[in-house]
């Protein structure tokens, strides 16, 4: 056992290699084991070692009742620089409950920490805390104040500091990236390259189609050169050679071929690549911003009733089951006499357009078709053929198409069309009900127009589906015949090529270790058959891009239809530019899927959730992602007998969930939710849910913390009909289980909520809920209403505009206050 002088000795010697780096030698993050025995005690926080098992000279003891709202423990730490960084405190709780200190931060009250029980006090475990450093010397100190319950004892704390960032500034830096294959993330860096398949993937935003100069910045720990393969867009662009650097940091010069709009940029590890290298970012000359909250989209949204019209707007209006609740903003414009008409003036050029809008159903629930005129300016451009086949249904839920049922909803579909000619920038595009145009209504939401590129040529490395037996637009079902030209592909060592056109699917075109793309989205369509046909992972490495699944499922039938994406898609798969409409749902991933980055999807008009990270999904994220007019959760984390960990949804925008909420997540552990726009829930519904609701299978209990971060929350919130509940904007529900892991909300604005905008219930414990810097601006009901047991920290939140009051406090919640609130 080690005295006292000799634990210091050896920390003084850790310090001063954690710390006293050498020109030329990487600075890593320090990490620094200290005693408690070792720290300031203060309050009747004394040394003891009546129990076995601890380390150094001893333990803390004394956190007592008798010391309760005095008992301390004061570490010194030293940081180089400022910083987030961590504390694992190691610790015996032997009185068979969950106890309690109070984390403070150079004299500064940071939050209460849980300290669970232990076997008994001879058994130790350890926490995790969240540390912000300054520079210099820091305190951290944990305290047994008079809301505590203290009775722990402590035997060291392991803090972990920020390093040194590369500095400079980078176009796209190493922290805000995708990462899989052991990729991890430093200070302002990336490292763990070494294995066959690390990668690290960045979102750019190209101003022009073109070679794009591309910036490199990386270092290596010694002399010798690092090897990593660069790709643009999932085609490979060569391998990079980077000079060794022996610890410092320095940019290296390449190129890369970038479309107009959303790319993704890739340094992988292939096979032949050493990986032997920190990567600091990109700096890439040809790149605009990529949108601050949600999706970077190639596409400019106009709102129908912001345009010019001679015609009738609706709303706002978020009754159910009227056409203005489930419209963008809840207003929306409609012709009825013919004449009439909704303009609006381009502010880009565009060759595409995308139009959101309703006609009326047929008696039969089956579906009418009608046409609509589009000019640009006084000269007819061309008639949109609309149907309302995939819209409308009827009943309780999950649904029918027989009006009979009553309760019509689901009124909206969208409409896309290659116009054949580019429109400039000033274009008055026109959208008018001629004497053709023979539905009785015709209700217009939005317009979305682009310049859709033209369709890509066939990449290296690739086959043509049309050379192994596959035939676009012939009515044939492809199913079989695109199976087996996978596997022929996959056997030549090379991907499956769509040419431009339109394939026919029933069923599952398995995906096992492949690639498959098309010549885009809007130029290779696989078009489901009678509610079947479905993108089905079998495991492996796979990629998806550059095509559309047009399902054909025209209400919900959870059993019987398909998703457009589904199944297990194995470690580091990519699913990229894919546009799904008209399926059950979007994308549903299972474990062992780990590691799969989606970019770039549009997902419409789903009758279930758009997208589901299911059952023991891992690392896998969606970025730049476009939702809408889903008939369930827009983005759901689901862990179902399996947690589903380390997941996140970020860059999206998702809009008008017919039925639940904007995004969810149910269980799990390590989980994200980041840099969104969500808007317009519609029925039994939030913008952001973080919840154990019980759907006859619950989710397992959260078992890890929960990050919901710069988020933007607009017109939110919804009434549940089988509680009579009205649901708040952000929702944290415990209702199978409690959510005693840490909730941190940071950063969030919840604007114009339709009821509460923070919510926390029900029946079950809330036990560490973490709200800082958070906006709550107008709400139909509270601002923050809690009717649950538990605890939280609120720093920096604000509301205004609450019409019911700025706070409704139930349940027994306890809530410390902590600088910056106001409102409530």
């Amino acid at each position: 056992m080690r005295s006292r002088a000799a634990t210091m000795i050896l920390l003084s010697l850790l310090c001063s290699l954690l710390y006293g780096f050498a020109p030329g030698t990487p600075a890593h993050a320090g990490t620094a084991v200290v005693e408690a025995e070792s720290a300031a005690l203060s309050g009747g926080a004394v040394v003891a070692s009546d129990h076995v098992g601890y380390t150094g000279a001893g333990f803390v003891g004394g956190y007592t009742d008798a010391n309760k709202g005095t008992a301390s423990t004061a570490f010194s730490v030293q940081s180089v620089v400022a910083g987030s960084g961590s504390m694992r405190l190691r610790y015996a709780n032997g009185t068979t409950a969950a106890m309690t200190l109070s984390l403070y931060v150079n004299g500064a009250k940071v939050r209460q920490v849980s300290l669970p029980a232990t076997a008994n006090w001879d058994t130790w475990g350890t926490v995790d805390e969240p540390v912000s450093f300054n520079a210099g010397a820091n305190t951290v100190a944990l305290t047994f104040t008079s809301t505590d319950s203290g009775n722990v004892n402590l035997d060291n704390a392991v803090f972990t500091t920020p390093e040194p960032g590369p500095g400079g500034s980078l176009t796209h830096p190493a922290t805000d990236f995708f990462r899989s294959g052991g990729v991890t993330a430093g200070s302002g860096y990336l490292s763990g390259f070494t294995g066959t398949g690390a990668r690290a993937v960045f979102a750019v935003n190209a101003t022009a189609t073109g070679t794009q100069n591309v910036s490199v910045r990386y270092r290596t720990s010694g002399s010798g050169n690092a090897t990593i393969t660069l790709t643009a867009n999932g085609t490979k662009v060569r391998q990079l050679q980077l000079p060794g650097t022996s610890g410092a940091w320095r940019d290296t010069a390449t190129d890369a071929p970038l479309r107009a709009g959303l790319n993704t940029l890739t340094l992988r590890t292939e096979s032949g690549d050493n990986g032997a290298f920190d990567l600091a970012g990109l700096n890439i000359a040809g790149a605009a911003a990529n949108a601050a909250r949600g999706a970077t989209v190639p596409y400019t949204a106009y709102e129908a009733e912001s345009g010019s019209t001679n015609a009738s707007a609706i709303g706002p209006d978020r009754t159910y089951l009227t056409p203005a609740s489930e419209a963008s903003g809840r207003r929306a414009v409609v012709l009825d006499q013919t004449g009439e008409y909704v303009q609006v003036t381009l502010v880009k050029p565009a060759n595409a357009l995308t139009l959101r809008y309703s006609i009326p159903d047929n008696a039969a629930g089956t579906g009418t078709q009608a046409s609509l005129s589009v000019y640009n300016g006084g000269t007819h451009l061309r008639d949109l053929a609309l149907t309302s086949k995939y819209a409308w249904v009827y009943g309780a839920y999950p649904y029918n198409n027989d009006p009979a049922g009553g309760s019509a909803h689901r009124f909206y579909d969208e409409t896309r069309v290659l116009l054949g000619t580019t429109l400039p920038a000033g274009t008055v595009l026109k959208f008018q009900k001629d004497s053709g145009d023979t539905a009785p209504s015709y209700t217009l939401d939005l317009v979305e127009t682009e310049t859709a590129p033209d369709a890509y040529s066939m990449p290296a490395g690739f086959v043509s589906a049309t050379t192994l037996g596959v035939t676009s637009g012939d009515g044939g079902d492809d199913t079989a015949s695109l199976n087996s030209a996978l596997g022929t592909a996959k056997n030549q060592g090379k991907g499956l090529w769509l040419p431009a056109g339109t394939y026919d699917i029933s069923g599952e075109v398995s995906l096992t270790g492949v690639q498959l793309r098309g010549a885009g989205e809007w130029h290779t369509v696989l078009r489901g058959r009678n509610g079947k046909g479905v993108l089905f992972g079998r495991g492996g490495t796979s990629t998806v891009q550059d095509l559309t699944i047009s399902g054909d499922v025209t209400y919900r039938d959870d059993t019987n239809f398909d998703a457009g994406i589904e199944g297990d898609f194995g470690t580091g798969s990519t699913i990229q530019n894919v546009w799904i409409e008209h399926t059950k749902v979007g994308m549903w991933l299972d474990a062992p899927t780990t590691g799969l980055y989606a970019s770039g999807l549009r997902i419409r008009g789903t009758f279930a959730d758009g997208v589901n990270l299911h059952k023991g999904t891992a690392g896998t994220e969606l970025w730049n992602s476009s939702v809408r007019n889903t008939g369930d959760d827009g983005l759901a984390m689901y862990s179902e007998a399996q947690p589903v960990r380390d997941c996140a949804y970020r860059f999206n925008t998702v809009q008008l969930p017919l039925l639940a909420n904007a995004a969810a997540v149910y269980g799990g552990s390590g989980n994200r939710v980041e840099d969104n726009l969500l808007s317009d829930t519609v029925d039994a519904a939030s913008g952001i849910a973080i919840s154990t609701r019980n759907f006859g299978s619950g989710p397992l209990p959260f078992s890890g913390p929960t990050y919901v971060q710069r988020n933007t929350l607009t017109r939110t919130g919804g009434y549940e009909r089988n509680w009579a509940s009205k649901l708040g904007a952000l929702w944290i529900y415990a209702d199978s289980s409690d959510i005693t892991t840490p909730v941190h909300v940071k950063d969030v604005d919840i604007l114009d909520s339709t009821y509460s905008g923070t919510l926390v219930s029900w029946q079950k414990t809330v036990g560490d809920l973490r709200l800082e810097n958070v906006r709550i601006q107008t709400t139909g009901h509270y601002g923050i209403e809690i009717n649950s047991a538990g605890a939280g920290t609120f720093t920096g939140v604000t509301v205004t505009g609450a019409a019911s009051g700025g706070l409704s406090l139930a349940g027994g919640f306890t809530v410390t206050r902590g600088q910056g609130n106001s409102g409530w």
